[in-house]
Protein backbone atom coordinates (compact mmCIF):
# COMPACT_ATOMS: atom_id res chain seq x y z
CA UNK A 1 0.00 0.00 0.00
CA UNK A 2 2.99 2.46 0.97
CA UNK A 3 4.32 1.84 -2.45
CA UNK A 4 1.46 2.37 -4.15
CA UNK A 5 0.72 5.73 -2.44
CA UNK A 6 4.32 6.36 -3.14
CA UNK A 7 4.00 5.87 -6.83
CA UNK A 8 0.64 7.82 -6.91
CA UNK A 9 2.43 10.57 -4.66
CA UNK A 10 5.63 10.79 -7.72
CA UNK A 11 2.73 11.29 -10.44
CA UNK A 12 0.83 13.82 -8.71
CA UNK A 13 3.26 15.93 -8.05
CA UNK A 14 4.03 19.43 -9.66
CA UNK A 15 8.70 18.71 -8.70
CA UNK A 16 8.04 15.39 -10.62
CA UNK A 17 6.49 17.54 -14.25
CA UNK A 18 9.47 19.88 -13.27
CA UNK A 19 12.42 17.65 -12.89
CA UNK A 20 11.15 15.44 -16.11
CA UNK A 21 10.84 18.64 -17.93
CA UNK A 22 14.56 20.12 -17.27
CA UNK A 23 16.03 16.09 -17.84
CA UNK A 24 14.05 16.22 -21.53
CA UNK A 25 15.41 19.51 -22.21
CA UNK A 26 19.06 17.88 -21.51
CA UNK A 27 18.49 15.36 -23.58
CA UNK A 28 17.08 17.18 -26.03
CA UNK A 29 20.26 19.53 -25.77
CA UNK A 30 22.35 16.95 -25.89
CA UNK A 31 20.76 15.62 -28.96
CA UNK A 32 21.40 18.73 -31.21
CA UNK A 33 24.81 18.60 -30.67
CA UNK A 34 25.52 15.23 -31.13
CA UNK A 35 23.17 14.66 -34.45
CA UNK A 36 25.22 17.25 -36.76
CA UNK A 37 28.23 15.06 -36.10
CA UNK A 38 27.00 11.58 -37.19
CA UNK A 39 25.47 10.97 -40.36
CA UNK A 40 22.99 8.20 -39.72
CA UNK A 41 20.52 11.08 -37.79
CA UNK A 42 20.50 12.36 -42.06
CA UNK A 43 18.33 9.59 -42.57
CA UNK A 44 15.71 11.13 -40.10
CA UNK A 45 14.47 13.13 -43.09
CA UNK A 46 13.19 10.13 -44.97
CA UNK A 47 11.87 7.53 -42.69
CA UNK A 48 10.10 7.11 -39.48
CA UNK A 49 12.09 6.93 -35.74
CA UNK A 50 11.07 3.96 -34.55
CA UNK A 51 12.27 2.03 -37.74
CA UNK A 52 14.94 4.00 -37.62
CA UNK A 53 15.80 3.21 -33.93
CA UNK A 54 15.56 -0.43 -34.50
CA UNK A 55 18.89 -0.33 -37.43
CA UNK A 56 21.09 2.34 -35.40
CA UNK A 57 23.40 1.83 -33.47
CA UNK A 58 22.29 2.26 -29.83
CA UNK A 59 26.02 4.03 -29.09
CA UNK A 60 24.17 7.16 -30.76
CA UNK A 61 20.75 6.71 -30.10
CA UNK A 62 20.73 5.98 -26.21
CA UNK A 63 19.10 9.75 -25.73
CA UNK A 64 16.53 9.31 -28.20
CA UNK A 65 15.31 6.03 -25.84
CA UNK A 66 15.94 8.19 -22.85
CA UNK A 67 13.84 11.20 -24.17
CA UNK A 68 11.24 8.57 -25.14
CA UNK A 69 10.83 7.41 -21.99
CA UNK A 70 11.33 10.63 -20.04
CA UNK A 71 7.98 11.82 -22.44
CA UNK A 72 6.08 8.52 -21.34
CA UNK A 73 6.40 9.58 -17.96
CA UNK A 74 5.74 13.31 -18.81
CA UNK A 75 2.45 11.86 -20.15
CA UNK A 76 1.03 9.52 -16.90
CA UNK A 77 2.01 12.18 -14.90
CA UNK A 78 0.05 15.25 -16.88
CA UNK A 79 -2.71 12.64 -16.85
CA UNK A 80 -2.83 11.76 -13.36
CA UNK A 81 -2.71 15.31 -12.38
CA UNK A 82 -5.85 16.45 -14.79
CA UNK A 83 -7.80 13.78 -13.22
CA UNK A 84 -6.74 14.82 -9.45
CA UNK A 85 -7.58 18.67 -10.51
CA UNK A 86 -10.77 17.52 -11.99
CA UNK A 87 -11.53 15.55 -9.33
CA UNK A 88 -11.26 17.83 -6.33
CA UNK A 89 -12.78 21.00 -8.31
CA UNK A 90 -15.54 19.05 -9.58
CA UNK A 91 -18.15 20.87 -7.55
CA UNK A 92 -16.42 24.32 -8.18
CA UNK A 93 -19.08 27.38 -9.95
CA UNK A 94 -16.25 28.39 -11.93
CA UNK A 95 -16.05 25.77 -14.59
CA UNK A 96 -14.04 27.58 -17.26
CA UNK A 97 -11.09 28.05 -15.04
CA UNK A 98 -11.25 24.32 -14.32
CA UNK A 99 -11.63 22.84 -17.22
CA UNK A 100 -9.72 25.55 -19.94
CA UNK A 101 -5.85 23.72 -18.22
CA UNK A 102 -7.32 20.32 -18.83
CA UNK A 103 -8.19 21.67 -22.35
CA UNK A 104 -4.88 22.13 -22.38
CA UNK A 105 -3.83 19.23 -21.25
CA UNK A 106 -5.28 17.22 -23.92
CA UNK A 107 -4.49 19.16 -26.51
CA UNK A 108 -0.79 18.99 -24.97
CA UNK A 109 -1.30 15.09 -25.10
CA UNK A 110 -2.98 14.82 -28.74
CA UNK A 111 0.04 16.41 -29.95
CA UNK A 112 2.10 13.66 -28.19
CA UNK A 113 -0.02 10.90 -30.12
CA UNK A 114 0.27 12.53 -33.05
CA UNK A 115 4.04 12.20 -32.86
CA UNK A 116 3.72 8.58 -31.68
CA UNK A 117 1.71 7.73 -34.69
CA UNK A 118 4.25 9.86 -37.17
CA UNK A 119 7.30 8.17 -35.39
CA UNK A 120 5.91 5.07 -36.01
CA UNK A 121 4.15 4.52 -39.40
CA UNK A 122 5.18 7.86 -41.32
CA UNK A 123 6.52 8.02 -45.23
CA UNK A 124 8.49 10.72 -46.89
CA UNK A 125 10.32 10.46 -50.45
CA UNK A 126 11.20 12.92 -53.12
CA UNK A 127 12.25 11.97 -56.94
CA UNK A 128 12.46 13.59 -60.28
CA UNK A 129 9.53 12.66 -62.60
CA UNK A 130 8.43 14.39 -66.45
CA UNK A 131 5.62 14.03 -68.57
CA UNK A 132 4.50 11.18 -68.92
CA UNK A 133 5.76 9.22 -65.63
CA UNK A 134 4.25 6.71 -63.64
CA UNK A 135 5.05 7.12 -59.89
CA UNK A 136 3.50 4.04 -57.88
CA UNK A 137 2.89 4.80 -54.21
CA UNK A 138 3.97 2.32 -51.37
CA UNK A 139 -0.25 2.20 -51.00
CA UNK A 140 -0.15 -0.02 -54.98
CA UNK A 141 -1.80 3.52 -56.28
CA UNK A 142 -0.03 4.89 -59.28
CA UNK A 143 0.01 8.15 -60.07
CA UNK A 144 0.61 9.45 -63.95
CA UNK A 145 2.20 12.91 -65.07
CA UNK A 146 0.51 13.91 -68.04
CA UNK A 147 1.60 17.77 -68.02
CA UNK A 148 4.15 20.02 -66.07
CA UNK A 149 2.86 23.29 -66.80
CA UNK A 150 5.64 26.18 -66.08
CA UNK A 151 5.24 30.06 -66.47
CA UNK A 152 7.96 31.98 -67.80
CA UNK A 153 8.05 36.07 -66.67
CA UNK A 154 8.89 38.20 -69.70
CA UNK A 155 12.68 38.58 -68.19
CA UNK A 156 12.86 34.70 -68.22
CA UNK A 157 12.44 33.84 -65.04
CA UNK A 158 10.31 30.85 -63.59
CA UNK A 159 7.36 32.46 -61.55
CA UNK A 160 4.56 29.51 -61.36
CA UNK A 161 4.32 25.50 -62.18
CA UNK A 162 1.79 23.22 -61.87
CA UNK A 163 1.61 19.74 -62.99
CA UNK A 164 -1.72 17.54 -64.62
CA UNK A 165 -1.65 14.00 -62.84
CA UNK A 166 -3.85 11.52 -63.03
CA UNK A 167 -4.78 8.37 -60.48
CA UNK A 168 -4.68 4.74 -62.00
CA UNK A 169 -6.96 1.90 -60.86
CA UNK A 170 -5.25 -1.67 -60.99
CA UNK A 171 -6.11 -2.09 -64.32
CA UNK A 172 -3.82 1.00 -65.15
CA UNK A 173 -7.23 3.05 -66.34
CA UNK A 174 -7.71 6.64 -64.98
CA UNK A 175 -9.66 7.06 -61.79
CA UNK A 176 -9.12 10.52 -61.19
CA UNK A 177 -7.62 13.74 -62.32
CA UNK A 178 -5.81 16.27 -59.74
CA UNK A 179 -3.66 19.58 -60.26
CA UNK A 180 -0.74 20.01 -58.28
CA UNK A 181 0.65 23.35 -57.66
CA UNK A 182 3.25 24.82 -55.35
CA UNK A 183 0.64 25.42 -52.19
CA UNK A 184 -1.78 22.77 -53.73
CA UNK A 185 -1.57 19.04 -53.18
CA UNK A 186 -3.25 16.48 -54.31
CA UNK A 187 -3.96 13.21 -51.60
CA UNK A 188 -4.82 9.74 -52.83
CA UNK A 189 -5.72 7.55 -49.94
CA UNK A 190 -3.50 9.13 -46.98
CA UNK A 191 -0.43 10.14 -49.26
CA UNK A 192 0.24 13.99 -50.09
CA UNK A 193 1.43 14.07 -54.05
CA UNK A 194 3.84 17.78 -53.45
CA UNK A 195 5.57 19.22 -56.19
CA UNK A 196 8.30 20.99 -54.79
CA UNK A 197 10.08 23.04 -57.98
CA UNK A 198 10.36 22.63 -61.94
CA UNK A 199 13.39 22.45 -64.24
CA UNK A 200 11.96 24.07 -67.52
CA UNK A 201 13.71 22.94 -70.66
CA UNK A 202 13.58 21.00 -73.65
CA UNK A 203 12.52 17.71 -71.25
CA UNK A 204 11.03 19.64 -68.31
CA UNK A 205 11.05 18.10 -65.24
CA UNK A 206 9.66 18.48 -61.66
CA UNK A 207 11.09 17.82 -58.06
CA UNK A 208 7.95 15.86 -56.87
CA UNK A 209 7.62 14.87 -52.54
CA UNK A 210 5.59 11.82 -51.48
CA UNK A 211 4.78 11.86 -47.86
CA UNK A 212 2.26 10.37 -45.35
CA UNK A 213 1.46 11.60 -41.79
CA UNK A 214 -0.89 9.79 -40.07
CA UNK A 215 -0.53 11.85 -36.70
CA UNK A 216 -1.19 14.97 -38.83
CA UNK A 217 -5.15 15.11 -37.77
CA UNK A 218 -4.40 14.19 -34.25
CA UNK A 219 -2.12 17.26 -34.20
CA UNK A 220 -4.36 19.63 -35.85
CA UNK A 221 -6.72 18.14 -33.14
CA UNK A 222 -4.25 19.36 -30.42
CA UNK A 223 -3.18 22.44 -31.70
CA UNK A 224 -6.86 23.62 -31.41
CA UNK A 225 -7.54 22.43 -28.64
CA UNK A 226 -4.41 23.87 -26.73
CA UNK A 227 -5.00 27.08 -28.06
CA UNK A 228 -8.87 27.18 -27.55
CA UNK A 229 -7.95 26.44 -23.09
CA UNK A 230 -5.26 28.70 -24.01
CA UNK A 231 -7.51 31.68 -24.67
CA UNK A 232 -10.29 31.00 -22.54
CA UNK A 233 -8.18 30.46 -19.81
CA UNK A 234 -6.94 34.33 -20.41
CA UNK A 235 -10.48 35.43 -21.02
CA UNK A 236 -11.33 34.41 -17.71
CA UNK A 237 -8.66 35.33 -15.76
CA UNK A 238 -9.27 38.83 -17.50
CA UNK A 239 -12.73 38.68 -16.49
CA UNK A 240 -11.89 38.01 -12.73
CA UNK A 241 -9.20 40.53 -12.47
CA UNK A 242 -11.49 43.65 -14.49
CA UNK A 243 -14.54 42.34 -12.00
CA UNK A 244 -12.49 42.21 -8.18
CA UNK A 245 -11.34 45.95 -9.54
CA UNK A 246 -14.99 47.36 -10.32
Amino acid sequence: MAILKGILGFFLSLRTTIWLTLLLLALLLYGSVIMPLNEEFQALHTVPLFPWLEESPPAITWWLFAAIAVLSLLTANTIFCSLESLIKKRGSRQFLLVVSPQVIHIGFLFILLAHLFSSYDSFRGMTYVGEGTRLSLPNNTSILFERINTGISPSGYLIDWSAEITRLDEQGKPAGRSVIGPNAPAFFKGFGIYIKTVQPGPLTTALIEVSRDPGAVWALAGGVLFLAGMITLLIVKIRREDAAEG
